[in-house]
């Protein structure tokens, strides 16, 4: 059999090699997600939980990492993806002469905050037309591939695989066979109106529960829950389908039992492929979450909102780190520090792109920015929403007061560096913002605070930022104080207020980082030719800052110079809406997905634009 697909596969073996990045969905449950390719292969699945080891992880390792691959047998198979409207109900068709099949993958969630929930996915497969012959295999790794696992089928025909501390459940009407003594294989046909379920799961499977998951009303309840959620945005403007999409992505990245949000589901897929550039995303960003928070509040999605005001409130109340500061940058989902960096080496990374990366040493880093992020997004929320406590406000304070001491120190800022501490400037400019927004909040709400501390330390920054942060010979804001290098984060400058955007110096820096920057309309955050940052190799163009510019182009008034940038990135997301990090230069996508970070910014961009469009 050859397979033709929204993006063309390498093998027309269904999970023996790599497709590509952007040729995959994903399905969750506010709690774990899955990784589904365009042929129907889940080639990515963490369970229980979005950073529990991988069950299936062949998306980064063909032949070791395991994978649940569904293969259509005769004909010339062409298939295809899409979502059942405004869910994270993910359909592929199979589509050849001997008939029409769809796989709807799911992973079911009936209502928010569900006491009863059980985490599950549930593959149902429908014969629409003609005769259709599959084949399917269940070959789980678990712990990335590194657990032993055994295989046992019950009488009622469902299976088993089991580790020392994992489990996976199979429950299905299908008649199994065993390969190569740890896997599960099964082939059967179905004809016009036919259907068969399989229902995948960490805790055994009762009869009455696969009745259930077998029913369509459970893909009914569920689309329902999605569409339900979607309905409360507020957007109204011209880009909807894709404002939309971006917000159900950001949803089925947040982790309902403590209100975190992961920066994407997925670890080292590469940024520049065969290189090592390769991190792992499972975690809660302070930065990340806190710009989510933004884009949701802009839709007027004030739960989720909360639900992150408290878990950051119990941030605060572990001890600070003289080191780093009284938050993290990044955090596990229940508030504790990442395990620290390891390296897979049994796993090849995905088409070669080694090494592969779990946890991240990241989390160790001075980040000074994330303070600005952070507490910009608490304004917004106090300024829309129902406002901060008490208790947040007192531990903003003391943040507050670190940082009146502490910003003019050297730090990694928003990109992570693996070189040196240096003195970035966006750092600087989110200190700004972080202190701003403290003197406004204490302002507007009478909030007692130290308002002269605070205005003091705010006016040093300005200062330092307009000498050192310029460069003469350029025009332009630059990377770090002193130096001659760009960097797209100061594309915010104008969105933070720092500057208007028609201030002479914004806009010289503007047409320097479109001289040096910009290709087309897609943005380098920086030029990684000289290794600055510690690390070999080239990367994408960062979907991030191309929004960014975007918004930069919308508030210096080239509007249709921002529409056209804008429509142009649309053309970037894969066939299902979604973006990973990264674009590389031939316009495939590059890095972890789905990425927060690109979806909140185009919510953000989309927005802006609309607004400056309709005025």
């Amino acid at each position: 059999m050859s397979a033709r697909c929204d993006g063309s596969t390498t093998s027309s073996s269904a999970g023996s090699t790599y497709l590509p990045i952007a040729d995959h969905g994903v399905i969750g449950d506010l709690r774990t997600a899955a990784v589904v390719g365009v042929d129907g292969r889940i080639d990515w699945f963490c369970c229980p939980r979005f950073d529990s080891p991988s069950v299936f992880g062949a998306l980064l390792d063909a032949e070791r990492g395991g994978s649940w691959t569904i293969e259509q047998l005769d004909g010339d198979v062409t298939t295809r993806q899409f979502y059942l409207p405004e869910s994270n109900v993910l359909v592929t068709r199979f589509m050849s002469d001997d008939g029409v099949a769809e796989v709807e993958d799911l992973m079911p969630i009936a209502r928010p905050h569900d006491p009863d929930h059980r985490t599950r996915i549930v593959r149902r497969i429908v014969c629409i037309r003609g005769r259709v012959r599959f084949r399917i295999r269940i070959a789980p790794r678990f712990d990335y591939g590194r657990a032993e696992h055994t295989l046992s089928i019950a009488d009622d025909g469902s299976a088993a695989f089991r580790t020392e501390d994992r489990e996976l459940h199979i429950a299905s009407e299908i008649a199994w066979q065993v390969r190569d003594d740890s896997d599960l294989e099964a082939e059967f046909t179905l004809r016009t109106g036919e259907c068969t379920t399989l229902v995948a799961a960490p805790d055994p499977i009762g009869a009455e529960c696969f009745a259930a998951d077998s029913d369509p009303q459970v893909i009914a309840a569920t689309v329902a829950f999605w569409q339900e959620w979607i309905s409360q945005s507020t957007y109204t403007g011209r880009w909807r389908e894709m404002v939309n999409r971006s917000a159900l992505t950001l949803k089925l990245l947040t982790h309902e039992p403590t209100g975190a949000v992961v920066s994407a589901v997925t670890t080292g897929l590469p940024e520049n492929i065969g290189g090592e550039r390769n991190w792992d995303y499972r975690y809660v960003w302070i930065r990340d979450t806190a710009f989510t928070l933004y884009a949701l509040l802009r839709l007027g999605f004030l739960d989720e909102a909360a639900s992150f005001m408290e878990w950051l409130t119990c941030r605060f109340d572990n001890d600070a780190d003289d080191d780093i500061g009284p938050l993290r940058l990044m955090y596990t989902l229940d508030g504790d520090p990442p395990p620290p960096e390891t390296v897979l080496d049994h796993w090849e990374g995905y088409r070669g792109s080694s090494p592969v990366v779990i946890g991240n040493a990241a989390a160790e880093q001075l980040q000074l920015d994330i303070y600005g992020e952070l507490i910009d997004s608490v304004y917004l929320f106090n300024k829309h929403g129902p406002g901060i406590s008490y208790r947040s406000w007192s531990q903003l304070c003391d943040v507050a007061g670190w940082l009146v001491d502490n910003w003019d120190r050297p730090d990694r800022s928003i990109w992570e560096v693996r070189s040196e501490p240096q003195d970035y400037v966006f750092s600087r400019l989110m200190s700004w913002v972080a202190l701003e927004r403290m003197i406004r909040m204490s302002r507007q709400r009478g909030l007692p605070g130290d308002i002269a501390g605070w205005m003091t330390a705010r006016d040093k920054i300005f200062a330092q930022i307009m000498d050192r942060g310029w460069n003469d010979g350029l025009g332009a804001f630059v990377q770090t104080l002193d130096s001659d290098r760009l960097d797209a984060s100061l594309l915010l400058i104008p969105a933070v207020k720092l500057l208007a955007p028609t201030d002479d110096r914004f806009q010289s820096t503007l047409r320097a980082f479109e001289a040096q920057l910009v290709s087309d309309t897609l943005v380098f955050r920086y030029d990684t030719a000289d290794g600055h940052d510690g690390l070999d190799g080239s990367e994408g163009t960062f979907s991030l800052c191309t929004f960014w510019y975007v918004e930069a182009l919308t508030r210096s008034g080239r509007l249709a110079d921002a529409r056209l940038a804008l429509e142009k990135m649309f053309t970037h997301a894969n066939h299902l809406g979604l973006y990973t990090e990264q674009i590389g230069l031939t316009g495939e996508q590059l890095g972890n997905l789905p990425q927060a970070f690109t979806h909140l910014s185009l919510i953000s961009a989309a927005i802006n634009l609309d607004r400056s469009l309709d005025h």
